[in-house]
């Protein structure tokens, strides 16, 4: 079991940036994929970006040339650098560990952080 806590949210004018991080509870150096979403109120949680384990990223239209996702294997750690924020981008974001297993994957979460875009 992957336990993962978000930090780094917080209230940005739009413009703004906000670097966000994900602390995984034990090595990802062998976890598939790393991602984060989010979720609006009313809204779906809808895909924000991804990274597997041999650095392959993945990002909506969305969030492309404005969201960069990294990993660190060596701290256990995921990032999410988010530049030229704006109010739409208001959500939770939610850390995501895909994990593949004989069956298939498993998901883990984490309990999300608060990101606001406001003037």
């Amino acid at each position: 079991q992957v336990q993962l806590v978000e930090s780094g949210g917080g209230l940005v004018q739009p413009g703004g940036s906000l670097r966000l991080s994900c602390a995984a509870s034990q090595s990802i150096f062998s976890i598939y994929r790393m991602g984060w979403y989010r979720q609006a109120p009313g809204k779906q949680r809808e895909l924000v970006a991804t990274i597997t384990n041999n650095g392959r990223t993945n990002y909506p239209d969305s969030a492309k040339g404005r969201f960069t996702i990294s990993r660190d294997n060596a701290k256990n750690m995921v990032y999410l650098q988010m530049n030229s924020l704006k109010p739409e981008d208001t959500a939770v974001y939610y850390c995501n560990a895909m994990n593949l297993v004989a069956s298939g994957y498993t998901n883990y979460w984490g309990q999300g952080t608060q990101v606001t875009v406001s003037s």
